[in-house]
């Protein structure tokens, strides 16, 4: 069964022309504020979640636009994709 990717721009593409980004996450109220632990725990520690997820990805081998899709990680089901 392949990975399929709906690309907002391009339509429905095999996986292979995409490159994965990582989680989506929220970016701190005030960066200035966190302590080094703090900021490594913010770009190492990745929730990882079984289920659904909302990740970055980049379409490498077609329009080149960075978009987000959510999506399954135990089935790669992709769920919804959109622009910034």
């Amino acid at each position: 069964m392949s990975f399929l990717i709906p690309c907002p721009h391009c339509g429905q593409r095999d996986v292979g022309e995409f490159r994965f980004g990582g989680e989506k996450s929220t970016r701190p109220a005030n960066p200035d504020a966190l302590n080094p632990a703090q900021w490594a725990h913010y770009v190492y520690d990745k929730k990882n979640v079984a289920g659904d997820q909302t990740e970055w990805w980049y379409h490498r081998g077609g329009c080149r636009q960075w978009f987000l899709v959510v999506r399954n990680t135990l089935t790669n089901i992709v769920q919804k994709t959109w622009l910034p």
